[in-house]
């Protein structure tokens, strides 16, 4: 008997094996799609900038910050990409208070051009999303010569957070979120090649970056402490947008067309990918809290390596060396405003 015979002779059984394989595929899909921010803030006069937010888990986040009434800065490279994310947000939320400007992470002056036009037109900020990155991309260098995961993933939202933080300390109570991974966890800081200039893997640069992330919002909770500036590093969870952008694999034909389906049920879509980066944002229960790790809307131990903080702190050192980062030196009177010294 041939299969075709075989197949055709029990319709109904195979019938019911697909049926239960679709129920079954999206019984799990649900269930991955983890937690849901549905606490209700009016963000009303809240200035918020999201980087790398013309697609995936960044333009959900400016789309639901703007149905909350933020004033929302859209910080991407890609111009033309951004403003039709952003005609369609602003359609969508009836929000005009949505901007474009063009914010390239993986050039220093690109991001230091972005905080003057920034500061030109605002003279707060609240809130800031470090959401843009990359993934497990073949070597390349950024404009300044960095490996460009670290440079992208990190070394540039570095700079960016540092030449923020005056408006930010001026603005108080206000958030920094760090989109990071669970990556993370299998993530080390190459002290003697951070910038991957001896070797290359793909997959422990990004990793390295993600632990960055983390260590970098550990030490910042430490310089801000008590200054009504709270850091928070977050992982979205697996989404489609994240796991496959710089996957070549992924990007074949062949695999896109049969290998993509089977992971389907195990990624969140893009809606459900913010949530918590909306959390670490927006929860007024979060505000004493800072420089914790948050998956799933609930704050969770990372790995041990990134609670190192003497790690933190060489990390912080060389980022402010590379990136010749203008720091704020923040010291706390109790029951004053914050002291700024720019330390040259």
């Amino acid at each position: 008997m041939s299969l075709f015979t075989f197949l055709k002779s029990r319709p109904i059984f195979w019938l019911s094996v697909a049926g239960t394989t679709v129920g079954g595929a999206c019984f799990i899909k649900d269930l991955m799609q983890g937690c849901n921010f549905t606490k209700e803030t009016d963000e009303c006069n809240t200035v918020a900038i999201v980087t790398g937010s013309n697609t995936g888990i960044g333009k959900e986040t400016v789309r639901e910050l703007a149905r909350r009434r933020a004033i929302v800065y859209m910080a991407c490279r890609d111009m033309k990409k951004c403003e039709a994310a952003r005609e369609e947000i602003v359609l969508e939320t009836k929000n005009k208070f949505v901007y474009c400007r063009e914010c390239d992470l993986a050039s220093l002056d690109s991001i230091r051009n972005f905080v003057s036009t920034f500061k030109r037109e605002q003279d707060s900020l609240h809130i800031l999303i470090n959401n843009a990155g990359i993934m497990r991309c073949p070597r390349m260098l950024t404009a300044d010569g960095f490996e460009m995961q670290l440079g992208v993933n990190h070394l540039g939202h570095f700079l960016l957070t540092n030449l923020m933080l005056d408006l930010l300390l001026k603005s108080a109570p206000s958030r920094i979120v760090n989109v990071s991974s669970l990556a993370h966890t299998r993530g080390e800081i190459n002290t003697t090649d951070l910038n991957s200039e001896h070797s290359y893997d793909e997959a422990k640069a990004y990793n390295q970056s993600k632990l960055a992330n983390v260590l970098f919002t550990l030490e910042l909770a430490r310089r801000l402490k008590g200054t009504g500036v709270t850091a928070y590093a977050v992982h979205p969870g697996i989404v489609d947008t994240e796991i496959f952008r710089h996957m070549g694999f992924f990007s074949n034909f062949f695999a896109g067309l049969f290998v993509r389906p089977l992971f389907w049920p195990f990624v969140k879509t893009v809606h459900n990918g913010a949530q918590t980066t909306l959390y670490a944002a927006l929860d007024p229960d979060l505000e004493e809290i800072s420089g914790v790790y948050i998956s799933d809307c609930k704050i969770q131990m990372p790995a041990p390596v990134a609670t190192d903080t003497q790690l933190a702190k060489w990390l912080w050192a060389v980022s402010e060396k590379w990136t010749r980062a203008e720091i704020l030196e923040v010291k706390t009177v109790k029951n004053t405003v914050p002291i700024l010294k720019d330390v040259v």
